[in-house]
């Protein structure tokens, strides 16, 4: 499991055009998940803003990097912000988006876990470190309301889960902001 994760970190690091060949298929019953918060939203007073230029470049880059990571189901909440962030990546890998209750982490992991694939999960800063947790991985601290740029890769195996925690796009914020149910 550790050889995976680290493959799949140095996989991460190459230049988009050379991952291709790089990408190793996954072994048997593995999973793989990619989890991370909606890009940078509009500040527009709406209940569902959607995505800021800035948050539009940065789920194109999500979706670069990705590109080649055999994403096989993608996952978003039903907000403008994260549908429009797994958007791009989705289209990339010639799949849909499907919706998912951000209330309820532990019935996706159980879904996830379920069955072999490469899954993108686009939450929000007050529910992505509880999917983490629940997929049995370390999700570290908890996500800052101005924060946009942490990725985790979350490997299944057999002998339980590996968790990076990456950094993408642009740097943003870093403050760490209180929980709350109302996705962020």
């Amino acid at each position: 499991m550790r050889r995976a994760a680290l493959a799949i970190l140095a996989i991460l690091a190459l230049p988009v055009s050379a991952r291709a060949q790089a990408v190793p298929s996954p072994a048997g019953d593995s999973v793989v998940v990619f989890v991370a918060r909606h890009a940078e939203k509009a500040e527009d007073g709406s209940n569902d803003p959607g995505l800021t230029p800035e948050g539009r470049a940065r789920a194109a880059r999500l979706a670069r990097i990705l590109s080649d990571a055999g994403l096989t189901t993608v996952y978003s909440t039903d907000y403008a912000r994260t549908r429009e962030t797994a958007r791009p990546a989705a289209e990339e890998a010639g799949l849909g988006v499907h919706l998912y209750d951000p209330d309820a982490p532990k019935e996706l992991a159980a879904r996830l876990r379920g069955a072999p694939g490469r899954y993108l999960v686009i939450g929000h800063s007050n529910t992505v470190p509880g999917l983490v947790r629940a997929l049995g991985g370390q999700a570290g601290g908890e996500l800052g309301e101005a924060e946009y740029d942490r990725l985790y890769v979350v490997l299944l195996g057999p002998g339980g889960a590996t968790t990076l925690a990456l950094r993408y796009g642009e740097p943003s914020g870093r403050r760490t902001m209180g929980g709350g149910k109302t996705p962020r």
